[in-house]
């Protein structure tokens, strides 16, 4: 039995773990009602309380659905050996199917460390209380991606204004660069918004929607192109069925970090895992190094993700938990 097929026991388990704090009188900016800010970090504060502390026997970590998640699972596989030595802990990949189920996850108390994507980070931070702290770099220290959008050579499509009158694939509504960065950028830049100037389909996943352009299911999409390095570089798609046509600035891409009441100790020795974990040769290194990443560096979400919090006021993007 692997350990992803011990999740349903070990879930049942962390609901123990899961019951909503009370609200409390204290700042707290965008974070929901059962969270604080007294230091002004944008992100959750650790429970002063330590009854309100958890340090489980079993640590769950979510890597963000853009890809099959059994790829994934072994990607991650080095790593998460690394942190069951860091932490004294097991850890068990939770191979989550969509951003909403990621942040529940979270927010209900089953999910303990995870990576979420550019886009659902602010809700992640706010409605589910995660501390992100640290994002993967080149070994120059380098970082981030660029939203495309892409189409495919029989399209008739040159430029952006062409999809006009046709369709375009998005990925999901919390996406960044699926959806929330494409859709600011159509309407600023170009004077296209989605239901009146083109048809918008969702694909769910940036490799979904991909291949879904490759293989000429849409005409276009709007994707983050560090995934497209790597299913190329994989071979699932070859680089000539692809066309970008638009290439955006760079952002941040998927932050990691913990729930925000996890014990302070547990929450230094995760971020201590990070940090001292050696990439070279390990399953890690196999596939983000596709992408040219080889390391995590230290980052705040106050500072990394300011652009794509203006990117959200643009789009009107409320970070209140439904």
């Amino acid at each position: 039995m692997t350990k992803s097929h011990l999740l349903g026991a070990v879930a049942l388990a962390a609901l123990a773990f899961a019951m909503p704090a009370a609200a409390q009188d204290c700042e707290r900016g965008d974070l929901d009602d059962r969270y604080c800010d007294t230091d002004g970090d944008l992100l959750a504060d650790i429970p002063t309380d330590a009854a309100d502390q958890v340090d489980p026997d079993t640590l769950i970590f979510a890597y963000t659905p853009v890809e099959d998640p059994a790829v994934y699972e072994t990607a991650w596989a080095d790593f998460l050996t690394h942190l069951e030595a860091a932490t004294g802990k097991d850890v068990v990949f939770f191979p989550v199917q969509n951003n909403a189920a990621q942040i529940e996850a979270m927010r209900s108390g089953r999910l303990h460390i995870a990576g979420f994507n550019t886009g659902s980070n602010p809700l992640a931070v706010n409605c589910a209380g995660f501390r992100p702290f640290t994002i993967m770099a080149a070994e120059d220290g380098t970082f981030g991606y660029e939203m495309e959008i892409i189409t495919h050579p029989d399209s008739g499509i040159t430029e952006v204004a062409d999809i006009a009158g046709g369709q375009m694939a998005f990925t999901s509504e919390t996406s960044n660069s699926g959806f929330k960065a494409p859709s600011a950028i159509l309407s600023s830049e170009f004077g296209m918004t989605a239901g009146e100037d083109f048809e918008p389909v969702f694909s769910g996943k940036h490799d979904n929607s991909i291949l879904g352009v490759a293989n000429k299911d849409y005409p276009a999409a709007a994707i983050a192109n560090t995934v497209k390095t790597r299913m190329t570089e994989r071979g699932v798609i070859e680089a000539d069925q692809i066309v970008t046509i638009y290439t955006s600035q760079t952002f941040p891409t998927t932050g990691y970090g913990t729930a925000h009441n996890l014990t302070p100790e547990l929450q230094t020795a995760i971020r201590d895992a990070f940090f001292s974990f050696d990439w070279a040769g390990t399953s890690l290194e196999e596939e983000f190094g596709k992408g040219g990443e080889s390391q995590f560096i230290e980052m705040t979400y106050q500072e990394f993700w300011d652009v794509i919090r203006k990117i959200d006021a643009a789009n009107g993007v409320s970070y209140a938990c439904e």
